[in-house]
């Protein structure tokens, strides 16, 4: 971030197919298992795509009373929660002499679909003076950062993005200059979904974008591999804790990373495709890096936004070779939705988490079920296992309908 203020990762916060919690998520991407599975939110037996990545094991109450929970949709749930584990990673306490300095920016694709589709049938069956009274606070967007705003008294800015599936990457790398620019001193960042629900899942399949790979889900999901045929949809949240380095210091925070990139771009080109020449992609890339300040063979880690649909893994390829030339048979390239599905506008926010998390540790994930090469798609996608790699620099692809690009580069901490 060219700013003054620097800009650090204190806590982290995911819920995802692999795991409620931080670290239960981070040990199963590591050991490359999947989290796919049939859909047993609601009967898809009719549907073209029967398989997602729902999460698994979600307890509400162990977050929010019966009579709460109730007033809020499935996506807040998943926000509430991924932000519970990263102020308590982060240690962050909340009082009142800074709560006016500490804002939320946490944003959604969708929003309340589930509590959509349940009031539309009221509505049709009952008429309208059956609809709940909580039906609009329970599903729009920002609900989710206004109900975190609530819980931890969080009084500085409050944001909600909607950007498709950049969603989460802008909410993070916004909240950063909110926090470079002085107008907050710490921010809870991320985004949540909860689509897997049948019009969410009908929807998809009737763009044709998702696998029909029903037999097998555990390989369903498999990025840059020559055979993949759509995403799979996923749920969840992740949700990062960022703060200006003097006010992380002045509390004694343990630093994870350091944000020092964020770029935005735009295709211009179609409203669901990405353009051919991957011009969108490559200059969001292109963007970060002079952002940062960084050159490309500095760069050792990409998490690609690597959807498993034809299209996307393809020109994601070409947009890293245009941007890093030589140096991108040299980077360890890896896509996280192999295991956990495509969670929309919450997949940012996990592959951010999970950028920092490979920093932390110096491990990348793997793709898994990456079996048979495509020769669109030739760089290193650390197929199937986890690798040792010292990395310095890592960054985080996310693009969207509507051709909207985020891209956002950690920094291992260096004080």
């Amino acid at each position: 971030m060219n700013s003054k203020r620097r800009v650090v990762v204190t806590g982290i916060g995911l819920v995802c197919a692999l795991g409620v919690g931080t670290e239960e998520t981070w040990k199963n991407i590591l050991a490359g298992k999947s989290g796919i599975g049939p859909i047993t939110r609601f009967d898809a037996h009719d549907f073209a795509t029967r398989i997602a990545g729902e999460v698994k094991n979600f307890d509400v109450l162990q977050f929010l009373d019966k009579k709460e929970a109730r007033k809020m949709d499935l996506f807040i749930h998943f926000a509430i929660a991924a932000s519970d584990f990263a102020v308590k990673d982060a240690r962050l306490k909340i009082t009142p002499d800074i709560q006016e300095r500490v804002g939320i920016d946490i944003g959604s694709g969708i929003g309340g679909f589930s509590i959509i589709e349940r009031e539309h049938i009221a509505l049709l069956e009952k008429g309208p003076s059956r609809l709940s009274p909580f039906f609009i606070p329970s599903s729009i967007v920002n609900l989710a950062s206004g109900q975190i705003s609530i819980r931890f008294g969080a009084k500085g800015p409050n944001l909600a993005p909607c950007t498709a599936c950049t969603t989460s990457t802008h909410a993070i790398g916004d909240a950063c200059r909110v926090i470079a620019y002085g107008d907050a001193d710490a921010m809870i960042a991320g985004g949540s979904e909860a689509a897997i629900t049948p019009m969410g899942v009908g929807g998809f399949a009737a763009m044709r974008a998702l696998s029909t790979r029903n037999d097998e889900p555990e390989r369903a999901s498999r990025p840059f591999d020559r055979d993949r045929d759509g995403f799979v949809l996923g749920e969840g949240a992740g949700v990062l804790v960022l703060e200006e380095l003097e006010f992380a210091r002045r509390r004694r925070a343990r630093v994870l990373a350091e944000v020092v990139g964020y770029g935005m771009s735009a295709d211009a080109y179609h409203i669901t495709a990405p353009s051919e020449d991957g011009d969108g992609a490559s200059r969001v890339m292109r963007n970060t890096l002079q952002d940062a300040g960084v050159q490309p063979e500095e760069v050792q880690y990409v998490n690609a936004h690597g959807t498993s649909t034809p299209f996307n893994d393809k020109i994601e390829s070409a947009a890293i070779k245009r941007v890093f030339g030589e140096h991108a048979k040299k980077l360890a390239i890896s896509s996280t939705k192999s295991m956990t599905g495509h969670l929309l506008g919450a997949a940012g926010g996990l592959e951010a988490g999970l950028s920092v998390l490979t920093i932390r540790d110096q491990i990348v994930p793997p793709t898994i079920n990456y079996e048979n090469p495509d020769p669109d798609c030739d760089l290193d996608y650390v197929p199937n296992q986890a690798r040792k790699v010292s990395i310095t620099y890592a960054i985080s692809n996310s693009f969207g309908f509507g051709g909207t690009n985020g891209c956002i580069m950690f920094k291992r901490f260096d004080e």
